[in-house]
């Protein structure tokens, strides 16, 4: 970590090492939260908690600048926890391992935390500095951002007192976001019939891994294979043509990420194992050869594990694989109104066998409430027809583009001016937590803006060096350029 302490600006990396040293995965952020309020102790900056967690950082504004409106830079505390399958980490107890690779920070077989841990050191940096130039500042620093936006969802009026709000947890420097997609968690959840395995029959198990996965959002429409959709995909085929009958199916670990691996252990007869083997070299040729692209580390393994006492009934596996296979996923619809922004999008994320009961959790997501509607509608005719219970929770709204934002118009403007080029006006096919606020805040005026993050969500991430200095320097000279309340 010492090494990010060389990089530009060094307020900010010094305060992301730090970040990163702190486990602070979704639904555990106690110990960065702690951090955080000492560290506000320690440089005499006004700290405050709300009921939720969130927490509330305030400072005055600079001599001269009294009379500026007030702004709010807006971060979460959390980060993704994802890990390769070879690595030994432990999300609620070991430090991130950030390191330099050319260009770029990555971490060593994890998600980096990049988002949004470097909008939040950049807003932590703004607090600490003296050299920076404000009018009245505060910060939001949400808890649970990735894993249902419970601190955004639990914002109550009274906290804030700034009309301008920048959030920090967009990801490509030379973008501005003006607006973002909402989104809501589907849950289908089915009831497992089982009987006892016969005598002769062997067992199997097979697993998918090396997929890149990635942001069920800003990635879902680069095409990379869903480990899940293709495992699924097998294993339909396979029940078709040979005597297999499955004991597990697990795959994903968040509805936000594409997920990378899956797993499944199933019992066959003993006359259909060698066809069942040349079956399955014969599927991952054919899958390789499709997404060589965009997957060229996706490896399959077929081994024989323990013995299994009890299988999925024949129907149960049936109704299960048929509608797994028939569910929709990825991309449904493009933007007719924003040039390669996607519309519409669902992301089935996770697979789960909990006791008796099997679940796939999927997240969709959608500019507008009736393309999200539309796509639970469909959802729900699909695993229903399967006799699964399907739920949705957790909706939350999208952001609304408003094209004449005074503070999207400056940040465009104070961009021009630094870098002699145009940024792009940008809506999001992710979730932003800006139209929560909008609930309790309406005349909040917003803008998101960042560095360039590359594959959040996935062990892949990385953030680009020099685009942190870039999104550093827009971003102070957007808070020295703030117009008179």
């Amino acid at each position: 970590m010492n090494e990010l302490n060389q990089l530009h600006p060094s307020s900010l990396w010094s305060i992301f090492a730090n970040i990163c040293a702190i486990p602070h995965p979704s639904k555990h952020e106690q110990k960065i939260s702690a951090w955080i309020q000492q560290w506000a102790a320690d440089l005499g900056i006004e700290c405050k908690e709300d009921e939720v967690g969130n927490l509330f950082l305030k400072k005055p504004a600079t001599a001269g600048m009294e009379n500026r409106k007030g702004v709010i830079l807006q971060a979460h505390m959390d980060m993704v926890p994802q890990k390769n399958s070879g690595t030994d980490h432990d999300f609620l107890t070991d430090p991130i391992r950030p390191y330099i690779d050319g260009e770029w920070v990555t971490a060593d077989g994890t998600t980096l935390g990049a988002d949004n841990g470097i909008g939040l050191a950049s807003a932590m940096a703004v607090l600490a500095s003296d050299d920076v130039v404000h009018g009245p500042l505060e910060v939001l620093v949400t808890i649970d951002e990735e894993a249902g936006m419970s601190g955004a969802f639990g914002l109550k009026p009274g906290w804030l007192d700034g009309e301008i709000l920048i959030n920090t947890d967009s990801e490509q420097e030379g973008e501005v976001y003006m607006g973002c997609a909402g989104g809501v968690d589907a849950t289908a959840t089915y009831m497992l019939e089982t009987e006892a395995v016969p005598q002769d029959w062997e067992s199997f198990n097979i697993s998918i891994s090396g997929l890149k996965g990635g942001h069920s959002g800003v990635d879902i429409h680069l095409g990379r294979g869903n480990a899940n959709k293709l495992l699924v995909r097998f294993l339909l085929q396979a029940s078709k043509q040979f005597a297999i009958q499955l004991t597990e199916l697990n795959g994903g670990s968040l509805r936000n990420a594409i997920p990378r691996e899956a797993n499944a252990s199933f019992v066959v007869a003993k006359q259909h194992i060698e066809a069942l083997t040349t079956a399955f070299n014969d599927y991952l040729a054919q899958i390789k050869q499709n997404l060589h692209a965009v997957e060229p580390d996706l490896s399959m393994m077929l081994i024989q594990p323990e013995e299994f006492d009890l299988m999925w009934s024949r129907a149960c596996q049936s109704n299960i694989l048929a509608s797994l296979n028939g569910a929709p996923n990825g991309v449904l619809r493009m933007s007719d109104d924003i040039e390669g922004v996607v519309e519409t999008s669902i992301n089935m994320g996770v697979l789960r066998c909990k006791g008796p009961k099997f679940v796939a959790l999927n997240l969709i997501r959608s500019l507008h409430d009736d393309g999200r509607i539309e796509t639970e509608e469909m959802i729900e005719s699909v695993y229903s027809l399967a006799g699964a219970k399907v739920e949705f929770s957790g909706a939350y709204p999208g952001w609304k583009p408003s094209t004449d934002s005074q503070i999207m118009n400056l940040v465009r403007e104070t961009y021009q001016d630094n870098f002699d080029k145009t940024p792009e006006i940008m809506v999001i096919h992710a979730g932003l937590e800006c139209g929560l606020f909008k609930t309790e805040y309406p005349h909040l005026d917003m803008v998101s803006i960042g560095p360039t993050i590359k594959f959040p969500h996935s062990p892949d991430e990385k953030v680009e060096v020099k685009t942190v200095g870039e999104y550093w320097q827009l971003l102070t000279a957007v808070l020295a350029n703030i117009p008179e309340a």
